[in-house]
C-alpha cells in the first residue's frame, strides 16, 4: 500500500469512528480519545487530518457530499416538466433517508439547541453552506418551471427553502415513536402529498395536475382525557 493509500485509509477509519461516537454522544460529549482508539490511531494523528473537534464534526457531516449532490442533480433532471422533476427530487430524498437514516439523524444534531450553542460560528456556516448547495438543485428546477411558463413568477429561492424545510420536518417526525403516534398517518404518502400541495400553489394551471393521494389517518393510539 502506498503512502497516499495509507493516509486515505487512516482518514476513512477516523471518519467512520468519529461518526459512530458523534452520533451516539453528540458534539459536546463526544470523546476524541475514544475516536482515536476505535480508528486504531494515536490521538495526535487526528490532528494531522483535522484541526479541531469541530473540524472533524463538519467532515463527518459532509463526508461523501459530492456523491449525494450528484444523485440529487440526476434526480432533478428526471422528467420533461418541472412538476415531474420536483417529484423526482422528493422521491430521491425520501428514499435516501430510508436507506441512510443515521446520516440524517447525525446532521439534525445541529438543530439541538445545546449543540448549536457550543459550536463555533464558522462551523455553523460551513454546515449551512453544505446544505445550501443541495438547496440549489431544487431552486434550479423551480427556475426552470418559471422560465417554461409552468410556474407563476415567484421567489424561487424562498419556495425552495419552504419545500426543503417541510420535507425535512416530515422526515424528522419519524424519528421517535411519540411523533409517529401524534402524526397518525403513513409517512411516505403524506410527504409526497405535502410536496405536491406546495408545488401546486405555484402552478399556472393547477387544475391540470392530479395531486398525490393523501394518506388515510390511523386510529389514534393516544389516551383520551375524560
Amino acid at each position: 500500500m502506498s503512502r497516499d493509500q495509507k493516509k486515505a485509509e487512516s482518514r476513512r477509519r477516523i471518519l467512520e469512528a468519529a461518526r459512530d461516537v458523534f452520533f451516539r454522544d453528540g458534539f459536546m460529549r463526544a470523546n476524541l480519545d475514544e475516536m482515536a482508539d476505535k480508528a486504531g490511531v494515536a490521538k495526535g494523528t487526528l490532528y494531522r487530518y483535522f484541526e479541531s473537534k469541530a473540524d472533524l464534526y463538519v467532515a463527518v457531516l459532509t463526508n461523501n457530499h459530492s456523491i449525494f449532490r450528484d444523485l440529487m442533480v440526476q434526480a432533478g433532471e428526471q422528467g420533461d416538466t418541472a412538476l415531474e422533476r420536483m417529484r423526482s427530487i422528493a422521491k430521491f430524498y425520501f428514499d435516501h433517508w430510508l436507506n441512510h437514516p443515521d446520516y440524517f439523524q447525525i446532521f439534525w444534531a445541529v438543530d439541538n439547541e445545546s449543540v448549536i450553542g457550543d459550536l463555533p460560528r464558522d462551523v455553523i456556516e460551513k454546515i449551512a453552506d453544505f446544505w445550501e448547495v443541495n438547496l440549489e438543485v431544487t431552486h434550479g428546477v423551480l427556475v426552470f418551471g418559471v422560465e417554461n411558463g409552468e410556474f407563476v413568477e415567484c421567489d424561487t429561492w424562498e419556495v425552495a427553502t419552504i419545500l426543503w424545510s417541510v420535507a425535512n420536518s416530515l422526515i424528522e417526525s419519524d424519528n421517535t415513536k411519540a411523533r409517529r403516534q401524534i402524526r397518525r398517518r403513513p409517512l411516505e404518502p403524506l410527504y409526497m402529498h405535502a410536496v405536491d400541495t406546495i408545488v401546486r400553489g405555484i402552478l399556472v394551471d393547477p387544475t391540470r395536475v392530479e395531486l398525490a393521494k393523501p394518506s388515510e389517518p390511523r386510529k389514534s393510539t393516544l389516551v383520551k382525557m375524560s
